[in-house]
């Protein structure tokens, strides 16, 4: 059992990370906007509307991840799947601009991101029942750890009193200038 919830962890994991990768094309996205508008007087009709669909499906896809992490995710994303659909029977296009791109990808994320998260979800309730059963918690696919200060200053052998002359000096330093 644990090597399935280990499983569905790492895949979430997986597709949390994989779209995280959508923050640096939307940064480079927004930044090619900025600079073709201002610089090259020639911004691009439907950017904005890439722009929402790429922070949403970033959004969306990282709700699964972010539970498997056991963070704290809320929303209701399975009414989406009707949204999806109609969307994809009427090839609904956005009508923010003129040449809008097509929306019907960008709903059928929604329900898409639902499956991950239900998924997840049930992963965490087995993992709750383990819990109960064995009294402690089950391993979690590891991934970033927040850092713990202390433990860093203890690998790079530095102390309190190291810091606090390192921080005198950059003040002498400073004022000398």
């Amino acid at each position: 059992m644990q090597k399935l919830l280990l499983f569905v962890d790492k895949i979430s994991t997986w597709v949390g990370q994989a779209f995280s990768w959508f923050i640096v094309a939307l940064t480079l996205h927004v930044s090619w906007e900025v600079f073709s508008r201002y610089v090259l007087d020639h911004p691009r009709a439907w950017a904005f509307d890439a722009m929402i669909m790429m922070y949403g499906t970033l959004f969306m896809m990282a709700g699964a991840y972010t539970l498997a992490k056991n963070g704290h995710v809320r929303g209701d994303v399975w009414a989406g799947y009707t949204y999806a659909a109609e969307s994809w029977s009427i090839n609904e296009h956005s009508n923010i601009t003129s040449e809008g791109p097509p929306v019907y990808p960008f709903k059928t994320v929604i329900p898409l991101a639902g499956a991950f998260v239900l998924v997840q979800g049930i992963v965490e309730i087995i993992r709750c029942v383990i819990c109960i059963k064995e009294g402690e918690w089950p391993m979690r696919e590891e991934d970033v750890e927040e850092v713990d200060v202390e433990k860093l200053k203890e690998m790079v052998h530095v102390k309190d009193e190291d810091i606090a002359k390192l921080d005198q000096f950059v003040v002498q330093q400073e004022q000398h200038k």
